[in-house]
């Protein structure tokens, strides 16, 4: 299953360098109809935000006394948004879903439609990796945990770097 301590996943884990740029537009994607009414049911019964891993996760951090801000819009990035923002360490926080973001370890491709599947998926890690590098890029710290994780290790790690964070950020 997941790691032993809840860590940061590097994103060389999400699909490596050899995919290409997602692509604004893409016409498989546009063009995708549901297999059934059951499937299109499920996946639109499928929660973006307040998950309960999420829920979980803000729960531990609020009663270890941090403080942070949820579902906030990426800067300069439209239609995307940070899980978790702990504003003056400067760390994005995001709990993603195994499906939805291809966790090595559960992903599972839907069979009907699969070429539609297969490049929504490859467009959402290479959007990972794109909002990953653009809040890098602008001196934020970003860490990345699947949903799968624990949520006490998932907190514990957060709480570090934000104290790794706000050491670095009061020197001279």
């Amino acid at each position: 299953m997941g790691s032993a301590t809840a860590s940061p996943r590097p994103e060389t884990g999400r699909g490596g360098a050899h995919h290409a740029p997602a692509r604004r537009h893409n016409s498989l994607v546009s063009e995708f109809v549901p297999s059934s009414p059951a499937a299109s049911s499920r996946m639109s019964g499928q929660s973006s935000r307040d998950t309960a891993p999420e829920i979980a996760v803000r729960r531990l951090l609020h009663a270890a006394g941090l403080r942070y801000r949820v579902n906030v819009p990426v800067p300069g990035m439209p239609r995307r948004t940070i899980d978790i923002v702990l504003g003056p360490a400067r760390i994005a926080v995001f709990l993603d879903g195994c499906f939805w973001h291809c966790c090595p370890d559960h992903t599972t491709r839907p069979k009907s439609n699969a070429e539609w599947w297969r490049t929504k998926l490859d467009q959402n890690t290479a959007r990972d990796r794109e909002t990953t590098r653009h809040l890098e890029a602008a001196d934020w710290t970003v860490l990345r945990f699947w949903e799968h994780e624990s949520p006490d290790e998932v907190a514990a790690a957060i709480v570090e770097a934000r104290a790794v964070n706000i050491r670095r950020r009061r020197r001279p």
